[in-house]
């Protein structure tokens, strides 16, 4: 498994569920729409400054995942409360 997947966090509890970088609320289908839309590194990172240039890395290492039609392991955080 790539290990900028770790950067990846799945909580039931969260952006219902949906996969987000790891410790934000930024999805990952987010950071995908904006490379496709033509958003640079930079402008993404400008935008949204607690992210590092690895975590956009692991939104397109996840994409990439999900389009060999593999199942991508991320555990889920328990539900609290």
């Amino acid at each position: 498994m790539n290990p900028l997947l770790q950067r990846i966090t799945i909580d039931p509890n969260v952006c219902f569920g949906k996969p987000c970088i790891r410790g934000t609320r930024i999805w990952v289908s987010l950071i995908l729409d904006l490379l496709a839309n033509g958003m640079t590194f930079d402008e993404i990172l400008d935008e949204f400054p607690q992210l590092e240039v690895d975590d956009v890395k692991a939104a397109i290492a996840y994409g990439a995942e999900m389009a060999r039609e593999r199942y991508v392991e991320i555990p889920l955080r328990e539900a609290t409360g």
